[in-house]
């Protein structure tokens, strides 16, 4: 046994094909895939450590029998590509025209065939009945003469780019062990670029021609182990790899490549728990604290899992159920994988799939062993290392030109390795060498409204400079009185520092602050911190700043707590070290606005040609303490035109729902807002639902969008209103579309809305921030539902507008504002509240 595969490293694999079968195999065997052992029914683990018995271990798949006709072997997982067609039929055009045309490039490789090209869908029979599947591919393998070599296979489906000459025929096959076989293809029909199934077949021969890079499949992507940058200080790598896919664009087929990477740590859980295991008394306790929710990698199946708990009660000792017969963990992994495990008194760790247990209604629970899982991904400790999170960003984030270098790189190595060239030449597909160029439009820089002028945010899209000399658009008429801070009687020159340079900055914007009451406490503790907030309740503050000597997530979350759940006050938490900061004036320009905004006023606004007009975001964020739950929030403006507020509320959610079941009666709350303080309810409303992965969408149109458009016409109905004119779009934050221009990023109100955009939706790209270091990385928006009669002009128009309205920061942001609250928002309850925010505060932002 060699010495990686004693210490349970990667070996070897035979083939990266999934599910349909390679061309060539002739072998009547499954292939030995390696995989962690699976059961079904109730987790042996508990939170107290104790076993609950009674496990039954389900059969993996790749132990069926090697006997023809065996049991029926288990598929593998396929990725699923769906075609969800949510273009509303009225849209003729969805291209804009106005702004300064703009020629960009794309991370895009256009997939070239012949006119006549098209993928032919067969069905497969086999009689006698065979239901190993290897066997089946097998056996259809000495058949690629009349098949081609380009074609795939999963078992029942045949794909191939050639029509067969009759639509139906019967071929004779034999097995190794000399059985004979009828086998009857007929023809399903051709395979329309609108289907799913068209996606589908095209990712597989991409993944089977980048087979010959020997990448390695890590997750849903495909990693270059050889090419790995170790980063020894910290012990982890890098492993550089690709994001792919294939699908048909506005009018080609095109491959989107995207440069990625992967954080591999080379310590494996074991490590950790040795260390925890220097404190005896509290190790247990210590070691979940570490592992819990960590993703793993398993090297022998390059497979990830969450580590959901940690049974004590079990060991590599322990026995379960395998083909009838009890077996132990360290019998199971020599026999199947040749791995060796050293420690046999280590704990086993519990992995859920909690998805799939939502799905089929069952626990599904994966045992894996500490010292054979690896730990991926960097923990909170090691974000806030600046030194760490610099060395990876050395390479991770590539300026255009250098991921202009990589992508060509990539294809190049597609085009002159012999294996990848082979797999597209046998579906006559050829990849274009050059990245697809595209035709954008730049929108014009926008005015940001102050209290008595006006200033342009520039090509840049960032008005700091505008606050010396201009002033905040609305503030309190009698300024910010009746405020409190609270802070420990040791940093009273520093609280004296700050003070000074707050009243220094406001009074430049226009700000009023006057003298706070001061309260001095003895420590720097959270309970002192949260009695001081309750002595001062006597004078009502309408806001509490606290001074606190270090960035202390209980103490902080304690006090937001007590500010926004139990006392309804805002507060405004700031840092020892900020007050001794050089720049103080400009961090004291910025608190100044966080202060006016959190009494509920706006500092600036931009020209808005539409009146009745409201805009939505929403978002979820999962709750921090406990997984299960998440919570919704939903912020509205109102009409801006008029008087410049919002209104955001929060509800808990689950945090496996797909679709926010709460969503109406939060929508319905901000409308009669909207409707007290304009005696009507919006004309317009521009709806920014953010949180959608792709494999949600389908649901989130057939459902969501269907249930807030009734209930949008009864709500109108009731207050005796016109129609309600709605447009709800889907915000993508993650997209792996890339814009380059001429080895640069392109300017902020950079718009593409056509060549990489799909054709069965109405959907555009938008670059609003400049892009200083690394890509730019554009957003997705996928209008679901219009009839808000806007042109595609207007709307892309308002979404670039209202991405400068968030005020945590004098510049665009990459989604409108109000996403930008929302997400904000839930994070914000979900990671320190815990706690449903108290009414009074839904017309503040509390949360900045």
């Amino acid at each position: 046994m060699s010495e990686n595969q004693g210490r349970g490293h990667r070996r070897p694999h035979g083939t990266l094909d999934e599910s349909l079968g390679r061309p060539g195999s002739s072998t009547d065997e499954k292939r030995d895939e390696p995989r962690a052992k699976v059961f079904k029914g109730q987790s042996e683990a508990s939170t107290s450590g104790q076993s609950s018995g009674g496990v039954v271990a389900r059969e993996p798949s790749h132990e069926s029998s090697r006997r023809e006709g065996g049991p029926v072997q288990e598929r593998q997982h396929l990725d699923s590509y769906d075609i969800v067609r949510t273009r509303p039929a009225d849209i003729v055009s969805k291209q804009g025209k106005e702004g300064e045309p703009i020629s960009l490039q794309s991370n895009f490789f256009r997939l070239q065939t012949k006119p006549e090209w098209r993928i032919v869908h067969y069905h497969v029979d086999f009689e006698p009945e065979l239901e190993n599947i290897r066997v089946r591919m097998g056996i259809l393998s000495n058949h690629a003469n009349i098949l081609g070599a380009g074609y795939l296979f999963d078992g029942k489906q045949l794909f191939t780019h050639k029509k067969l000459e009759k639509d139906s025929i019967v071929l004779c096959g034999q097995s190794k062990m000399g059985t004979d076989y009828k086998i009857s293809i007929k023809c399903v029909g051709i395979v329309s670029n609108a289907e799913p199934r068209f996606l589908q077949v095209l990712n597989l021969i991409l993944r089977r021609s980048m087979k010959g890079l020997k990448l390695e499949l890590v997750g849903r992507n495909l990693f270059d182990p050889h090419a790995k940058i170790p980063i020894r200080d910290h012990q982890m790598e890098l492993w550089p790899g690709y994001e792919t896919s294939i699908r048909q664009h506005e009018k080609d087929i095109m491959l989107c490549a995207e440069i990625t990477h992967k954080v591999m740590r080379t310590e494996t859980v074991y490590e950790i728990l040795k260390r925890c295991s220097n404190n005896p008394s509290r190790h247990q306790d210590e070691f979940r604290a570490n592992v819990l929710d960590l993703v793993v990698l398993t090297d022998y199946n390059n497979k990830t899992y969450r580590i959901n708990d940690v049974d004590f009660a079990q060991s590599p000792k322990s026995t379960f159920s395998c083909k009838g017969k009890d077996v132990s963990f360290i019998e199971y992994y020599l026999t199947k994988y040749n791995i060796r495990i050293r420690d046999h008194n280590q704990p086993l760790l519990i992995s859920k799939n909690k998805d799939k247990a939502q799905k089929i209604n069952a626990s599904e629970v994966v045992v894996l062993i500490p010292e054979l899982c690896r730990v991926t991904g960097l923990t909170e400790s090691m974000r806030s290392n600046f030194q760490l999170m610099r060395a990876i960003s050395d390479y991770t984030r590539m300026n255009p030109d250098r991921r202009i270098d990589r992508l060509r790189r990539f294809n190049n190595r597609l085009q002159n390795t012999a294996d990848s060239v082979k797999v597209l030449n046998d579906w006559n597909m050829k990849l274009d060498e050059n990245l697809i160029n595209v035709q954008g439009r730049i929108i014009a820089p926008q005015k940001i409204v102050f209290n008595q002028s006006k200033c342009s945010s520039g090509e840049s899209a960032d008005w700091t400079r505008c606050f010396r000399d201009q002033r905040l658009l609305t503030t309190p008429s009698e300024g910010i009185d009746r405020w409190a801070v609270i802070t420990p009687e040791r940093n009273s020159f520093d609280l004296k520092t700050l003070l000074d340079s707050l009243f220094r900055a406001a009074s430049g914007m226009g700000l009023k602050i006057r003298s706070p009451h001061v309260i001095k406490i003895q420590d720097d503790r959270t309970g002192s911190y949260v009695r001081a907030m309750d002595s001062c309740a006597d004078m009502d503050p309408k806001l509490i700043l606290c001074l606190v000597p270090n960035n202390n997530v209980e103490r902080y979350s304690s006090i937001k707590k007590r500010g926004c759940v139990d006392r309804a006050v805002p507060t405004q938490v700031v840092t020892i070290k900020t007050s001794k900061n050089r720049g103080l004036l400009s961090i004291a320009t910025k608190i100044a606005i966080q202060l006016n905004c959190k009494l509920g006023y706006t500092p600036w606004m931009i020209e808005l040609p539409l009146s009745g007009l409201m805009t939505i975001g929403f978002d979820i964020a999962k709750s921090a303490r406990d997984r299960r739950k998440a919570y919704g929030a939903l912020v509205a403006s109102m009409d801006l035109q008029q008087n410049s507020t919002y209104f955001s509320t929060v509800s808990e959610c689950s945090a496996f729902d797909v679709l926010a079941n709460n969503l109406w009666p939060m929508m319905a709350k901000a409308l009669r807002q909207y409707q007290r303080e304009h005696q009507k309810l919006p004309t317009r409303i521009l709806f920014y639902r953010d949180g959608v992965s792709s494999g949600s969408l389908k649901q989130l149109f057939e459902y969501e969008v269907k249930d807030i458009v009734e209930k949008l016409d009864i709500e109108y109905k009731r207050a005796n209103s016109g129609p309600p004119m709605l447009a709800y779009i889907v915000v993508t934050k993650s997209s792996n579309t890339r814009f380059f221009r001429n080895g640069r990023n392109p300017p902020p109100g950079t718009v593409v809305d056509n060549i990489v955009t799909l054709p069965e939706r109405y959907d555009f790209y938008l670059v609003s921030q400049a892009g200083r270091q690394g890509t730019v990385s554009p957003t997705g928006y996928n209008v679901l539902y219009s009839n808000i009669r806007l042109s595609p002009d207007q709307i892309q128009k308002l979404t670039y507008k209202m991405c400068h309205l968030y005020y945590n920061w004098s510049g665009t942001t990459r989604v409108p504002a109000v996403c930008q609250y929302a997400k904000k928002l839930a994070t914000f309850v979900g990671t320190h509240l815990h706690s449903i925010p108290q009414n009074a505060l839904e017309k503040k932002f509390y949360y900045l």
